[in-house]
């Protein structure tokens, strides 16, 4: 299974769509994870042309994506466990933080910072795609994808 994973679109806010390179990228994906901070709902209605969305607030997404979206999220695929969330506070401690928020996840999407990361601690991975419309505190824009292969996962961050 091959799964687009984003997160700090801040669509209209930095950007009045998506680059077309990460509509490019997702073409061929089964499933699109959303890690907040979309700002508008309309986002999810771009993606979801391309496959099934599944997302989570941010905190600087509008009021009505606020109440839509749940905060945290654990999606099944097959024997993965991915938990989604957005993230909150200072950079460096978000994996710590969002690791509290799960337990028995085989990786914890994330983002908040901007900036991608993909780790494994602990024997979970920590996946933050980046942003693909703001480098504020990344070096790069960026989205994710995910492999999924029985109970492999292979993380890959995408340059913009």
């Amino acid at each position: 299974m091959r799964i687009a994973v984003l997160s700090d679109t801040h669509i209209p806010i930095n950007a009045d769509d998506l680059p077309e390179k990460v509509y490019e990228g997702i073409k061929d994906v089964d499933m699109i994870l959303h890690a907040g901070d979309l700002v508008e709902l309309d986002v999810l209605d771009r993606l979801s042309k391309f496959a099934p969305v599944r997302a989570v607030c941010g905190n600087m997404d509008s009021d009505k994506a606020y109440l839509k979206l749940p905060k945290k999220d654990i999606i099944k695929i097959g024997p993965v466990s991915l938990g989604l969330i957005h993230g909150w506070g200072p950079p460096l401690d978000l994996p710590e933080m969002v690791s509290r928020e799960f337990r028995g996840v085989d990786a914890i999407i994330f983002g908040h910072s901007h900036h991608p990361l993909s780790e494994i601690k602990d024997g979970v991975l920590f996946f933050n795609p980046g942003s693909p419309t703001d480098k504020v505190f990344a070096p790069y824009n960026s989205y994710g994808i995910f492999e999924i292969e029985g109970k492999k996962i292979t993380p890959m961050v995408i340059r913009i």
